[in-house]
């Protein structure tokens, strides 16, 4: 199996332990979803470029994807982004209700912090800590939630360059940052400021590609409507800069972070094939 399936195949398993009901099932419903799993292959890829074999932290990497997976659950909501299709087919409050989503993000978010909290036998009590404090800074008010409070706020309102900035180093790079932070304190702490810079000029570009797409994008591979920003009338990069410079600010985003990665003492390769797919990806 290649990275992929066995994150797919791990988050089944782990999915499956829970309760059996309404919300289990609608959990598994967004959870096994055709997903990129960049999150978790983010972090597996980071301790593979450190010479570490990745299978005894898989679960630990699923956890970033439920929580993940939870965001997207609730952002759908009509009282969020109101959005009819996720990954391809209809959104958790579409296919199910709105309280089995509301209940299904709960159970998601706190499942990944139950399966983060578990005795491993790799890593101390220290380092788990260290990791439970990283994940729920980078989800919580003080992260993707902040990110998405700021991103609300300026719906139907014109957000400066740098105001866009802001929300999405919250909304889109926190998450994208903290599988690499987790992964430096297992392998080597030390490096772990470096991570949270690449982490975040990844994750603006990452964010600035979604904007482009949402635009130019095809809808059928996105398996998501596009215009929805301007639908919403959202500040994007698009907006404010225009096709091109957005476009540039990507490549401009992507150089620095290369030189970052360069900075390190690992397998680059391994670590550039990764970004050069998140940055560079068509859907």
């Amino acid at each position: 199996m290649n990275l992929t399936e066995k994150i797919n195949d791990r988050l089944d398993q782990l999915s499956d332990m829970m309760k059996d009901g309404k919300v289990k099932e609608a959990a598994r419903y967004s959870l096994l979803a055709s997903g990129k799993r960049l999150r978790p292959k983010l972090m597996l890829t980071a301790l593979k470029s450190y010479g570490l074999d990745e299978k005894p932290y898989i679960d630990l990497a699923c956890a970033i994807e439920m929580i993940h997976t939870y965001s997207l659950i609730h952002d759908d909501l009509p009282c969020m982004d109101d959005d009819d299709l996720r990954r391809g087919r209809p959104t958790c409050h579409r296919a199910f209700d709105e309280a089995s989503a509301v209940l299904a993000g709960d159970a998601l978010l706190t499942e990944a912090f139950t399966i983060l909290s578990r005795p491993h036998p790799l890593l101390s009590a220290k380092q788990q800590l260290t990791l439970v404090q990283l994940l729920s800074n980078a989800s919580g008010q003080c992260g993707m939630v902040y990110g998405q409070q700021q991103d609300l706020y300026y719906e139907n309102k014109t957000a400066s360059l740098s105001e866009l900035q802001n929300i999405h180093s919250y909304k889109t790079g926190c998450l994208i940052t903290v599988p690499l932070q987790m992964a430096s304190v297992i392998a080597k702490e030390a490096d772990l400021p470096v991570w949270g810079e690449i982490g975040q000029k990844i994750g603006q570009a990452f964010q600035i590609q979604d904007d482009i797409l949402d635009v130019i994008g095809d809808e059928s591979k996105l398996g998501k409507k596009t215009g929805m920003d301007a639908a919403h009338h959202k500040s994007t990069y698009v907006s404010l800069l225009g096709l091109d410079k957005a476009k540039e600010e990507v490549e401009r985003l992507y150089k620095e972070t290369l030189e970052a990665i360069y900075g390190l003492t690992i397998n680059h390769g391994l670590m550039i094939g990764i970004l050069e797919s998140l940055v560079h990806r068509d859907v």
